[in-house]
Formats: structure tokens, sequence, C-alpha cells
């Protein structure tokens, strides 16, 4: 599952995981900071749409940080 972060007014950091993905789409988790506590919702999101938020920079990938050895 991929973590993307949403582009969003003043501090506030919020986030969106795609959950699963459809032939048509992705359904997604977006998690949105409310004044300390967690607006949490699910939806569809279509791969035209996805794909144009993508390319305007509304969502950005996430860089998962590779496994640290000890």
């Amino acid at each position: 599952m991929a973590t993307y972060t949403l582009k969003s007014i003043g501090k506030s950091v919020d986030y969106m995981t795609i959950v699963r993905e459809l032939e048509d789409g992705y359904v997604v988790r977006i998690v949105r900071d409310r004044d300390g506590y967690s607006d949490v919702t699910t939806d569809y999101l279509s791969k035209p749409l996805f794909d144009s938020c993508v390319r305007t920079g509304y969502i950005t990938k996430v860089q998962e940080n590779p496994a640290v050895t000890a």
C-alpha cells in the first residue's frame, strides 16, 4: 500500500493510503488532522483523477525508508 501526503492549508499534515486497487480506480483511506484529532474517511478515487492529482502536486508519494539493519 502506497502512502501520499495531501496538499493542505496551514500546518496540518494530511495523508492518504491506497487500500485497494480496482480496475478503474483506487479505494483510499484519507486521514486529516483536525485540531488535534484525526478525521478518517474511506473513499473511491478514479485513476484519471488520481493521475491528475499526482501531476498537479496535490498529492505526493511518501518515500519509504529502507530497513535499518543492526
